[in-house]
């Protein structure tokens, strides 16, 4: 039933009432005559009244024959009798008004209850609109149901995750087809956990099984399902499966699954914690329906290590497909998506674009596409150009650039030396990402200056030496200081902290130590699929006081060495950082190509 339909409802409801009120009142109104005070004085001395009910302003009462209007029951004004005998003796006819007070003892029963059952109304829309449709809705799940022709997704619309897309063809041919499907006995997996970090495409995915197979798509976040009452998410489950059966053949899809299933027994309330209730009628309601009646489940979740085991073993969510970072092919193909969407110059070149956006998922690369558009489009350009890629790809990586942020001499000549510190490191030693640009522009919070490189490939592998050569680099910012100033600045503290990590990674994970041997002291703590390290938590100690001096001794032994390296790297090359500094200052950015002529220009001097 509506809520037009209730309150349609509600109006007749009232309007009735109010018919029945005012019968009443027009029944006793013919019923009773309205007589004159001195009538009334006149029927009593003739003995015609037969009974009389006195007020304070009334008497109303009966006569013992009926009027020649036929009534029998009367009603008058009461008079005070002095008053009344003082009018006789001047020969003055005594009326009275009746005035009626029936809507005044009506407003004063029913406005009150009015204003009560107002305020219900008020806090019954106020609470309905939290708990998502009110009292008698709160056990309904709030999934969003999409029919075929709302999806607008196919899988022509996801590029970068063929693998995963392969994975999900065969549902969409169950889908399409369940008979056939299970000609040789196999059926469909129950449920299917699309596993990936944040912005890979698992919803898009999830849309275009749905796009594809032509089938209602019912979706619903797992944080949906909790409420503030014992009991609701449970009943959503079932209202949710209750709808999905009834629309079957449906994929349901539910995102977020980390917030409905998370592993139990980690709560302060045991069993009895709302979650776990939940996750439990969500368990036997994967245990009760079949899949060959067309009914799919897909979730899509960015922290699997967190999910009840009990959720994941077969005959539940059989099948897990990884929904990964797309690698430098994949990004290619991503944003030849979204390229069609802009106006492109003649010069911009996806395969550039994707060189220099390693580590992007699918949504950062959208959200580079559209950046780039609006950098063009606010310097009021016809097309987009790859300068306009560049730009925003270290908009998106460095920060909103800070002009205003004014350097004095000292400290812009100490930033130029820096980041040509970064520069001529990287481009010395072998293995290392290409130079893109250098740059002393002030960037987002805290980087004075940046130095942007471009990886040749997508590396899945590191050995020990490229690690120290990319230490080094890190240390070159802070070793070109050293030389040319003498001194340490604080440029170099995020330079530190990295390349300090790295090295206890090797010394402590990747077992690249000739003291402490291939032995892994520490383990990993961040999330499975997130390179964040402030989601880390604290690192858990299993070795001995003095394995820990040992692992210290190392860490300090290979920062020193990269630095050393790069020192003397530097100092090989002190006319050519010098002269790229003094460029650096009057430019303020260096591109890939002027780097190049300036090493080549110190190459050729050195040949001499």
């Amino acid at each position: 039933m509506t809520r037009q339909t209730k309150f349609q409802i509600g109006y007749w409801v009232l309007a009735l009432i109010g018919i029945l009120l005012l019968q009443s009142t027009i029944s006793t109104v013919r019923q009773v005559a309205q007589i004159p005070y001195s009538e009334f004085e006149r029927y009593l001395e003739e003995g015609q009244v037969a009974e009389v009910s006195v007020s304070d302003n009334y008497i109303q009462g009966r006569l013992k024959e009926p009027l020649e209007n036929g009534k029998q029951e009367f009603v008058t004004t009461r008079v005070e009798p002095d008053f009344a005998q003082q009018l006789r003796q001047h020969d003055v006819r005594v009326t009275g008004q009746i005035e009626s007070t029936f809507f005044t003892d009506l407003l004063s029963w029913v406005l009150p209850a009015l204003i009560i059952v107002g305020i219900w109304i008020y806090a019954m829309r106020r609470m309905a609109g939290r708990l998502g449709g009110g009292l008698m809705q709160i056990g309904k799940s709030k999934v969003k149901v999409l029919v075929e022709a709302d999806t607008g997704v196919k899988f022509d619309d996801v590029a970068g995750v063929d693998e995963a897309k392969d994975e999900l063809k065969e549902v969409v041919a169950f889908l399409k087809d369940p008979q056939s499907y299970g000609r040789l006995g196999a059926r469909m997996p129950k449920g299917i956990l699309l596993v990936g970090p944040p912005g890979t495409g698992k919803t898009l995915l999830a849309k275009a099984v749905a796009g594809e197979a032509k089938v209602p798509f019912l979706f619903i976040s797992g944080s949906e399902f909790v409420e503030m009452f014992v009991g609701v998410g449970a009943a959503r489950v079932r209202d949710l499966f209750e709808q999905a059966r009834g629309r079957a053949p449906a994929i349901i899809f539910i995102d977020e699954l980390d917030a409905l299933g998370r592993a139990r027994g980690l709560g302060p309330y045991g069993g009895h914690d709302e979650k776990e209730q939940t996750l439990n009628q969500l368990l036997a309601e994967l245990d009760g329906f079949d899949s060959s009646t067309g009914l799919v489940l897909l979730a899509a979740t960015n922290r699997p290590e967190i999910l009840d085991p009990a959720l994941l073993r077969a005959g539940r969510f059989d099948r897990q497909v990884l929904v990964d970072r797309p690698d430098k092919t994949g990004r290619i193909a991503i944003l030849g998506v979204h390229l069609k969407k802009a106006r492109l110059a003649a010069d911009v070149d996806a395969e550039k674009i994707a060189a220099l956006t390693p580590g992007f998922t699918g949504a950062d690369l959208a959200n580079l596409v559209n950046e780039a558009t609006l950098l063009a489009t606010r310097r009021g350009a016809a097309e987009v150009t790859m300068e306009d890629f560049t730009n925003a790809v270290e908009r998106i990586v460095a920060g909103l650039e800070k002009r205003n942020r004014l350097l004095n001499p000292r400290e812009r000549e100490i930033v130029a030396h820096h980041e040509l510190g970064h520069a001529l490191v990287a481009s010395t030693l072998p293995g290392t990402d290409l130079i893109h640009k250098v740059s002393i522009i002030p960037r987002g919070i805290g980087a004075l200056g940046y130095t942007v490189q471009r990886p040749t490939e997508d590396r899945f592998l590191m050995t020990r030496e490229e690690l120290e050569n990319k230490m080094a680099v890190l240390l070159g910012g802070r070793a070109a200081e050293w030389i040319i100033f003498k001194h340490l600045s604080t440029g170099a503290a995020d330079d530190l902290g990295k390349a300090t990590d790295t090295a206890r990674a090797m010394v402590t994970r990747y077992g690249m130590s000739e003291e402490l041997g291939h032995v892994a002291l520490e383990k990993d703590q961040r999330s499975l699929l997130s390179p964040n390290p402030l989601l880390a938590g604290p690192r858990e100690r299993d070795f001995s006081d003095d394995t820990a001096t040992a692992i210290d001794r190392q860490v300090r032994k290979i920062v020193d060495q990269a630095f050393e390296r790069a020192v003397a790297i530097l100092t090989r090359h002190r006319a050519a950082l010098e002269r790229a500094a003094k460029r650096l200052l009057e430019k303020e950015t260096l591109d890939e190509a002027e780097l190049k002529e300036l090493l080549r220009l110190e190459e050729k001097k050195a040949a001499e």
